[in-house]
């Protein structure tokens, strides 16, 4: 059991890796986010469940699948709240981005 808790301990580590790769890689603030909410959620998520399984008490399992359930609510829903704010003061987009749809928005007015 331990072993099978260091494996996936392990790509939850690789997992977070890559989201900082992709922060350092990126254009623009938009595409930041992206690649490091979406790693950093999948790697944190994988990196306490495999903590959880290696460890042999009944309440850290307990504890650990507390974190995780938080880590899947709060971490999508911040990144999207920021990014909306970024773009509510007028963060630029790279040239590269395609399509805006928070800008026909932002033309109307709707902010509310």
């Amino acid at each position: 059991m331990e072993l099978i808790g260091s494996l996936i301990t392990l790509f939850g580590a690789i997992f977070l890796f890559l989201g900082a790769l992709g922060i350092f890689r990126m254009p623009d603030l938009y595409n930041r986010m992206q690649a490091g909410t979406k790693a950093t959620t999948l790697g944190s998520i994988l990196f306490l469940f495999g903590l959880a399984i290696g460890c042999y008490r009944g309440l850290c399992f307990w504890r650990v699948l507390i974190l995780i359930i938080f880590i899947i609510f709060t971490n999508p829903i911040s990144s999207h709240a920021l990014a909306r704010a970024a773009h509510h003061i007028g963060v630029k987009l790279t040239e590269r981005s395609v399509k805006d749809d928070l800008k026909k928005d932002s033309q109307k007015g709707d902010r509310k």
